[in-house]
């Protein structure tokens, strides 16, 4: 018998040893999840997981945030750019009036900004108009860019006139270009802009970081004309509706389609664009 209880005693060590007890009725049962033991590692993996998931939650927090406080910044520029648009069209129609009552002529301010398109090839084209055409970007015909226009610029248009069109561009035509035809120039290489964060990563540094930003900068010849007018590829056109004319190489004046269009260039963007 001794030798009996001694076997008991030591498969019940063993029992208690695993974890397993007794119930009410003497029966063995299995340990709860409360009673085993887990291993100090595993519990320091599932802190080191549950803290990772917090962070990334208030990142994620932070971010939609973010955009939202951004999507407000570009709605309020958006609605800023309107109004200064309007007041700028409302106050031309103003002195147009004024001049008409006092039986004198409106004269409107010199233009700013030109929308150039090449409208010749290669072919025939001497070495110095050649290389103003590189200069102002025009490599291929069709091509179109906008030009800030001083007395420099003047000078170079005039020289390169037999082999392109220019004029211009109204606030609608440089829009239209933007959104259907724009593509950002981003470590030399041409990417469509379909989101503003392509922007901003270009040109936030100088406080443009969404498409209207960038169309108000161009049209209305900011500070900043040259590092956005940069930052777009030069416009790649089609033939305009129709064809060109039969006298394409003639000056417009005289019925053809070289030369300054003046605000005549917004008809030819809409066939090309």
């Amino acid at each position: 018998m001794d030798l009996l209880d001694n076997v008991w005693i030591k498969v019940g060590d063993l029992g208690r040893a695993s974890g397993k007890g007794k119930n009410s009725n003497g029966r063995m049962t299995v340990p709860t999840k409360e009673q085993i033991l887990v291993p100090e590692t595993l519990l320091k993996k599932r802190k080191a997981r549950a803290e990772d998931e917090a962070k990334r939650k208030e990142e994620l927090a932070k971010k939609r945030k973010e955009a939202k406080n951004k999507r407000r910044v570009i709605f309020k520029r958006a609605e800023k750019y309107v109004r200064e648009y309007h007041s700028t069209e409302r106050e031309k129609i103003r002195l147009r009036r004024l001049a008409k009552a006092a039986g004198n002529f409106y004269v409107p301010a010199e233009p700013k900004l030109a929308f150039v398109i090449r409208i010749k090839g290669i072919n025939k084209i001497p070495p110095k108009p050649r290389k103003i055409l590189q200069l102002l970007r025009l490599l291929q015909i069709n091509n179109g860019v906008f030009v800030r226009l001083t007395r420099a610029t003047k000078q170079m248009l005039q020289l390169v006139t037999p082999y392109i069109a220019y004029g211009e561009p109204n606030l609608k035509s440089v829009r239209e270009l933007i959104y259907k035809r724009g593509y950002a120039k981003v470590n030399r290489q041409r990417i469509p802009i379909t989101d503003n964060a392509i922007i901003e990563q270009s040109l936030g540094k100088f406080g443009l970081i969404c498409v209207e930003d960038l169309i108000h900068e161009i049209y209305t010849v900011g500070p900043h004309f040259k590092q956005a007018n940069n930052f777009l590829w030069p416009f790649k056109l089609s033939n305009p509706n129709g064809g060109w004319s039969t006298r394409k190489f003639r000056h417009f004046v005289e019925g053809g389609d070289f030369g300054d269009r003046e605000a005549k260039i917004n008809e030819l963007i809409r066939k090309m664009n």
